[in-house]
């Protein structure tokens, strides 16, 4: 597949160039004939999985045990939390037949797994030494999107849907959890480079069934905020609703109190919108599914000792436990394979000619920046170890130094909409607290509330909206 230079324009068209770049690098593919459904090719599923195995571990080592639970929910029991199954109920994708027979009874497709997990939680808790309970699963969830959907930011099958699920004996228990998942979070969204701010959802717009919800959004390049996480206490609310308690020292009943915390493939989107440029993908070292492509450069004459260093290298890289591939192919010209390479964003190139061999050289181009050096040739597996955690750090500050450029504080709700417009970024304002204040802001500023910032911000003045003494700041985006 090829593009040209006009079909990728990030900036100007970022949907066109999206759908673009994940189709031809081979990363994600929407054109399944089911509205809301993609494929995750080869090369999108190792970074798919790249990225997941950074969650896995941090989940892992703090305790958490990865299960399977089932894609299918009676009615009965996703009904059993009145608030929880009225925010789902327009997007339930219902099964009524097995083959001919009529089902006794509704099944939905999983939207998200609470009401299935407390069923077997009830089973498994018995008293507080049971507690705390954490665990996690990475499954598709269904959700009949009714708005325009777009390729792994709104979909209708979530086919990356990790979510994790605790149980607790106290109240102050799971509220410690939330926040350790919260830290938690924050190092899996820097392993990735990707920039966030932290926010608790507005009492309206909170997960249904919680306490409240904290979310991470991130800053897309055509000025949108994406939810890219969510962590949310949700109290008693569920074990009340499927009578999971659990016995106290003092030989007393309680009921459980429990999280639940998630991200889906808007991680992977948020990646490859954030780091990407117009030449293509431009991935992390860490889950990059090729960190290292080494190029030989014949030339008449020279091929034998071309290949054969490049092929030297190749074995050097694989031993020393990098992710490297070798593109031999001898009918591409040098420059198309600079070209494909680039546009799947492998992090470092090795470009291996007659005269880097005589030398005792080698040549290293960075895909961020596209910067070359020549190294030693002895000091190759040095070299790319430094160039990788450069690359890693740079991406990180330019993500950064990004969305910080595309928010404003805002001192009037005309600065806020005139920002919003057209800077297209996230504004922060004095709030005063009050939901009603809150939702007018949203219908006057034609934008989503994402949150109260979570992050240590002095509040000083009166409500951008009502002039009231402000207890907060706001922030309000464009969303998906």
């Amino acid at each position: 597949m090829t593009m040209t230079l006009q079909q990728r324009k990030k900036h100007e068209n970022f949907s066109e160039w999206f759908e673009q770049v994940t189709l031809h690098t081979m990363v994600y593919d929407y054109r399944f004939p089911v509205k809301g459904c993609g494929v995750w090719p080869g090369y999108g599923f190792k970074l798919r999985k790249l990225v997941l195995d950074i969650m896995r571990n941090l989940l892992d080592e703090s305790g958490h045990e990865e299960c399977l639970f089932p894609t299918l929910i009676p009615k009965s029991l996703l009904e059993k939390e009145s608030e929880h199954v009225r925010s789902f109920e327009g997007e339930v994708f219902w099964i009524t037949k097995g083959g001919f027979t009529e089902l006794g009874e509704k099944l939905a497709l999983r939207p998200t797994s609470e009401t299935v997990i407390m069923p077997m939680m009830k089973l498994w808790i018995k008293d507080y030494k049971d507690l705390p309970i954490k665990l996690y699963q990475v499954v598709s969830v269904f959700r009949y999107e009714t708005k325009a959907t777009h390729p792994m930011i709104r979909v209708r099958e979530v086919t990356t849907f990790k979510e994790g699920h605790s149980a607790h004996a106290t109240y102050e228990d799971a509220e410690k959890h939330v926040w350790n998942m919260v830290e938690l979070y924050k190092k899996f969204f820097d392993e990735l480079c990707i920039p966030y701010l932290i926010s608790r959802r507005p009492d309206w717009d909170k997960f249904a069934g919680a306490v409240y919800s904290i979310a991470f959004d991130t800053l897309m390049p055509d000025g949108r905020a994406l939810q890219v996480g969510t962590v949310h206490h949700l109290g008693q609310n569920f074990s009340k609703a499927f009578d999971v308690k659990y016995l106290r020292a003092d030989g007393s009943h309680e009921y459980v109190w429990t999280t639940s915390y998630g991200i889906s493939e808007r991680v992977i989107a948020a990646l490859i919108a954030i780091h990407g440029d117009d030449h293509g993908l431009v991935l992390p070292p860490k889950v990059a599914p090729i960190q290292v492509v080494i190029v030989p450069i014949p030339y008449k004459g020279k091929e034998l000792e071309v290949y054969e260093e490049a092929q030297r290298a190749y074995n050097e890289l694989k031993l020393a436990g990098f992710r490297a591939t070798m593109d031999d192919r001898r009918d591409v010209t040098p420059g198309s394979k600079f070209y494909e390479w680039e546009l799947k964003g492998v992090p470092i190139r090795i470009e291996v000619g007659p005269r880097d061999v005589e030398r005792g050289v080698i040549t290293l181009v960075r895909r961020d920046n596209l910067a070359r050096e020549e190294v030693p040739r002895n000091e190759l597996v040095a070299s790319i170890r430094r160039l990788a955690e450069n690359i890693t750090i740079a991406l990180k500050e330019n993500a950064w130094n990004y969305m910080k450029s595309r928010i404003l504080r805002a001192h009037s709700l005309e600065d806020a909409s005139s920002f919003i417009r057209t800077k297209k970024g996230i504004v922060e304002m004095t709030w005063c607290g009050h939901s009603e204040c809150g939702l007018a802001l949203e219908e006057n500023l034609e934008a989503k509330i994402l949150g109260a910032a979570m992050e240590t911000i002095k509040v000083e003045g009166k409500c951008i909206n009502c002039s009231k003494e402000a207890m907060k700041i706001l922030r309000v985006a464009k969303t998906y």
